[in-house]
């Protein structure tokens, strides 16, 4: 067999990988970000940990780790009541990556307005982040299966070396 018989047979399950995760995907997953703040922002614990799957793991804002769904809902629901009952979360940017058609990273920017610490203190809850999400895909519909939320300051230049 020729050699362009074998680069172009190798180049076909990749263009297949590449085409199987499309626009619509990417749209779904971008209506689960906009879920995520109308079910935060609703303080609807079921709604919210709904788009988590069962055996999601979440690592929060002040590195706390959560390995479940219904840890996640206990957890967050007793601060929705609590530190989160006036927050009001607000996503930015959604930058969509798929290594495979059924797996997609998502890196989310937020700001959240109306958050008290852990403690019940104010000013001192993060204001701004960025989430790492690995979704799945199953049945048609993604959902967060890992999750880890960081706290954001501006970026600015490191100083010179010495």
């Amino acid at each position: 067999m020729s050699k362009s018989f074998w680069i172009g047979s190798a180049a076909l399950p990749i263009a297949a990988v590449a085409m199987a995760a499309g626009p619509s995907d990417e749209g779904k997953i971008r209506t689960l970000e906009k879920q995520q703040a109308a079910t935060w922002n609703a303080h609807d614990i079921n709604a919210y940990s709904a788009l988590f799957t069962r055996d999601a793991h979440i690592i929060n804002v002040l590195g706390w780790h959560w390995r479940s769904r219904a840890e996640l809902q206990q957890k967050l629901g007793r601060a929705f009541g609590s530190v989160f009952a006036r927050s009001q979360l607000t996503i930015g940017d959604v930058d969509i990556h798929f290594p495979d058609p059924d797996i997609a990273v998502a890196h989310v920017r937020w700001t959240m307005t109306g958050a008290l610490s852990p403690t019940g203190a104010q000013g001192s809850a993060p204001e701004q982040g960025i989430q790492t999400q690995v979704l799945v895909r199953s049945g048609g519909s993604w959902r967060i299966a890992d999750f880890q939320n960081t706290n954001a300051v501006p970026e600015r230049a490191f100083p010179p070396s010495r």
